[in-house]
């Protein structure tokens, strides 16, 4: 089949890539004239796992096809997926502006067969809107569809290639055959191919980002009890996870949530519910939870430390969301890095991936080190943001030696209590008892 996929952004690049590793040729259409570029050099300007080997491949086959010019791609094109941004405005509501404006540039070359799918994250009614404007652009009818996409960031691949569903929103049902047999490759095992009608389809995506949003939020304010109780969320997760009707999915403590889907989908959720007149008390309270677990470190190091943490070099491990990417869109570690430097501190940073994203930020503000023991070295004090595999296991004996004092602030619960007791360090997690060690509280 025939693909053309509008916007080269985490979405667009993805899905473009997996549909040509399934023997469709695609091409990607940007109006970023550089990124194209690199891209047909077969550079992948994000970093997610497999996929740069998988563009290369595709490039190599003549499968995949990257374009600044529209007219070399949708003529041809069976199925067009928008896959734009749509960020948020000012008032937590999604802008179309950019899937509007790239109707106006597909318009003039859509074929009268061919089917114009969202793919990007869209308010309820964004269809019809669309389904509108393509009529008043080409003088036809036009199919439009919605397909929105459920993949993490760090397994996006792994998600594409076998989903545990697939949406989509039709308003005919040749429509949706076409989508059937377009992913029936990633359906061997079984897994459902939902349609539904687009409205459906819109609100399913928002609802599945704000439903998994509010189980972290929910964890985080119990784990915050269970500092002022004594109890150990650990503990407590366990207590309720093995209930079949809670499970332990999005059940971690830790310093809240970021990126690009979470954050934007529960506030657009919410705009879109004051604009149907409903007042939105939980997504609200969802993103307040979220906004205000993100101070979290800084509040424990702050207390710790008290009127003499000005000049104290902190070390942070983890700049990235999440691990297994460099997206670092509203990302915990940023409002850590905000708050201690704007109280005086030293920050020392590491991440795997995303260091060059945050240094394109903070520039010469940061101490950039090339490994963790690098960033603790001669550091007063460690604190664990992102929940990256290189940090669970460390030598402790060189991690002692490294700081200036055995102290750490994790904030994913990433490294044992029982090991940080064993070597002295003073150890404080996220919604149990603090470890303490030969580092003392100086506030």
């Amino acid at each position: 089949m025939k693909i053309a996929i509008i916007g080269t952004g985490y979405v667009g690049l993805v899905t473009g890539t997996c549909f040509a590793e399934s023997g469709n040729q695609v091409f990607c259409v940007d109006i970023d004239e550089r990124k194209i570029a690199r891209l047909n050099a077969g550079e992948v300007p994000i970093y997610e796992p497999g996929l740069a080997e998988m563009v290369e491949r595709n490039l190599r086959a003549g499968r995949l096809h990257f374009t600044t010019q529209a007219a070399a791609a949708i003529p041809q094109a069976k199925l067009v997926f928008l896959a734009v941004g749509t960020p948020a405005a000012s008032d937590g509501s999604a802008d179309l502006q950019y899937m509007l404006q790239a109707l106006e540039g597909l318009a003039p070359h859509l074929q009268p067969h061919a089917i114009v799918v969202i793919k990007s994250t869209v308010p309820v009614g964004t269809n019809a809107q669309v389904h509108k404007r393509l009529m008043e652009l080409t003088g036809r009818e036009c199919e439009v569809a919605n397909n929105p996409e459920f993949l993490r960031e760090g397994a996006a691949i792994e998600d594409f290639l076998n989903p545990d569903r697939v949406v989509v929103g039709v308003r005919s049902p040749p429509v949706g055959e076409i989508l059937r047999l377009l992913y029936e490759p990633f359906l061997q095992s079984g897994n459902p191919f939902l349609v539904m009608t687009p409205e459906s389809a819109e609100m399913a995506k928002y609802v599945a980002n704000a439903m998994l949003s509010t189980k972290i939020s929910f964890i985080n304010e119990v784990a915050n009890l269970c500092e002022k109780l004594e109890a150990d969320i650990d503990e407590v997760r366990r207590g309720i996870g093995h209930d079949r009707r809670i499970g332990f999915e999005f059940l971690m403590p830790g310093v809240g949530y970021g990126g690009s889907c979470f954050p934007k989908d529960v506030r657009a959720l919410s705009a879109l519910a004051r604009a149907c007149g409903i007042q939105p008390t939980l997504l609200d309270a969802v993103n307040q939870v979220n906004l205000r677990q993100k101070e979290t470190l800084f509040r424990k190091i702050e207390q710790f430390f008290g009127r003499e943490l000005r000049g104290k070099i902190i070390a942070v491990w983890g700049l990235a969301f999440k691990p297994r990417t460099d997206d670092i869109r509203e990302a915990s570690s940023l409002v850590l890095i905000d708050q201690l430097l704007g109280a005086g501190c030293v920050v020392r940073v590491h991440d795997p991936v995303a260091t060059a994203n945050v240094r394109k930020i903070y520039g010469d503000k940061l101490h950039y080190a090339v490994d963790p023991l690098a960033a603790a070295a001669g550091a007063d004090a460690l604190a664990i943001v992102t929940e990256w595999g290189d940090y669970r296991n460390p030598d402790w004996d060189e991690l002692k030696r490294a700081l200036a004092r055995p102290l750490v602030f994790d904030g994913r619960n990433v490294l044992n209590p029982e090991a940080a007791r064993q070597y002295g360090f003073t150890y404080y997690g996220i919604g149990k008892a603090p470890v303490l060690g030969e580092a003392r509280g100086l506030g």
